[in-house]
């Protein structure tokens, strides 16, 4: 029985994933490089590790991964300090449902905690969750499961009675490796034939893994 959910956090509980890709294409753009679409849905929930050498090797090694990055931190912050951060259909009813029902809830994140308390913040959800394990606190992290071990550890709970909820394939991959039921509720792009065999299943938005749920109770 499924006894704690993991939550990734853009692209899944905030709509914040096509934002990434709009001002990763813009701030290469402000230093010269010319990504293609297919480059941030690319990096989607990749650590740093990852994330730098695929962009290096796609767009030449003087790309410059470390100014790049901050410069399109600075860029959404501003567009996020005007707009404000959109949440995802059905994530309070979800989040409500499981502290009704006693099964805890936790953040797994690539972003670091310093933004991921600010975004949960803002959008009234930060003290719903359990627990956060964020990108800044493991040394590898998606698509590699360590940062999944690590919230497993962190509620005390074995990957099998956990149930973690992803975007993107990165994501997907972490959580299949730890273990995990692994749920997916696409955003940019569907599920690949390769990832589906990953899946424990595949929903349209975050208040319908509810009737998942219920089905395992």
């Amino acid at each position: 029985m499924i006894k704690a959910v993991i939550f990734d956090m853009d692209g899944l509980m905030l709509d914040t994933e096509v934002l990434l890709n709009r001002f990763w294409r813009q701030a290469s753009r402000d230093f010269g490089f010319e990504m293609k679409p297919y480059h941030p849905l690319a990096i989607r929930s990749m650590c740093r590790a990852y994330a730098e050498g695929y962009l290096k090797r796609e767009l030449g090694e003087d790309f410059d991964y470390s100014a790049v990055r901050t410069h399109r931190i600075e860029l959404m912050n501003a567009y996020l300090a005007e707009h404000g951060i959109p949440k995802k259909k059905g994530l309070d009813e979800l989040l409500d449902w499981l502290r009704s029902e006693g099964i805890k809830a936790a953040v797994c994140t690539a972003t670091d905690l310093e933004r991921t308390r600010k975004y949960l913040t803002e959008t009234g959800v930060l003290e719903k969750f359990d627990e956060l394990i964020c990108g800044n606190m493991v040394k590898v992290g998606k698509p590699a499961p360590y940062i999944y071990l690590n919230a497993c550890e962190k509620i005390g709970l074995p990957p099998c009675e956990c149930m973690a909820l992803e975007d993107s394939p990165n994501g997907v991959i972490s959580a299949a490796v730890a273990g995990l039921n692994v749920v997916m509720i696409p955003d940019q792009t569907q599920p690949s034939d390769d990832i589906k065999p990953l899946l424990y299943g595949c929903c349209e938005s975050l208040d319908k893994v509810i009737d998942l749920l219920k089905k395992d109770r």
